[in-house]
């Protein structure tokens, strides 16, 4: 069973990602790390299941940042 886009969110504030709701439009959300070049772009309401592309955007941006 796929992940929920929640659970992404939660695993992008672990790693210290700062999340602005109000800079993407609709459900997109707009992610920044001091350590992270530019931004990344998370979009799905919070109780959608994730896709497989917005794993591996989460686990570039981890990889990225140096964080577990």
């Amino acid at each position: 069973m796929p992940r929920k886009i929640r659970d992404i969110i939660k695993d992008y504030r672990r790693a210290g990602a700062i999340i602005d709701v109000k800079g993407g439009k609709g459900s997109h959300r707009i992610i920044h790390h001091p350590l992270f070049p530019g931004k990344a772009t998370l979009s799905g309401k919070d109780s959608a299941d994730a896709k497989h592309y917005q794993e591996k955007d989460l686990a570039n941006f981890i990889k990225i940042i140096g964080k577990k």
